[in-house]
């Protein structure tokens, strides 16, 4: 699966690992984050991600 990374920050989705702690299980693909997800270093969104 591809990685995102956040043009802000430089945190970096990783759909293996996902963000359990913000509700995004492992496994989750970016297409399958919610909308309302945002980035949990810098509260961006997701339109703030490109592929890496």
């Amino acid at each position: 699966m591809k990685k995102y990374v956040c043009t802000v920050c430089g945190y970096i989705y990783d759909p293996e690992v996902g963000d359990p702690d913000n509700g995004v299980d492992a496994g989750t693909s970016w297409e399958q984050v919610p909308e309302e997800w945002v980035c949990p270093l810098c509260a961006q969104g997701k339109d703030a991600f490109e592929e890496e």
